[in-house]
């Protein structure tokens, strides 16, 4: 419980704005928050749901805190990175996956071809 914490230190630190990305099996989320000096920071949450032997399940967790004084050094390095991959990658990899390369194609199982 973020809030339950923050009033801990005499205040509520408010969550500004926030974005959920579902992808696949990951969901990210972007969050904007406030220190206590009311400046703004993003935390960054990747999270992917893992199964356990029991047949239970948890939330494997990984987050990024990101402070205004470097958003602008991240934007270019993100940028930087993104424009490189858009320009060295083929047409045919730049498009979606197709069902033999899928992570869905597991569940496609033909037990004819095991003999093969």
């Amino acid at each position: 419980m973020e809030m339950e914490e923050n009033k801990e230190y005499g205040r509520e630190r408010d969550e500004i704005f926030s974005k959920a990305v579902r992808a696949g099996k990951r969901t990210y989320f972007f969050d904007v928050k406030s220190t206590r000096k009311n400046d703004y920071y993003l935390t960054i949450t990747e999270s992917k749901k893992r199964f356990d032997p029991d047949g239970g399940h948890s939330f494997e967790k990984h987050k990024l805190f990101l402070y205004k004084e470097d958003f602008e050094k991240f934007r270019e390095g993100l940028d930087e990175v993104f424009n490189y991959i858009q320009e060295n990658l083929s047409d045919e990899t730049s498009e979606k996956p197709s069902a033999e390369n899928s992570d869905d194609n597991f569940l496609n199982v033909d037990f004819e071809d095991l003999d093969k």
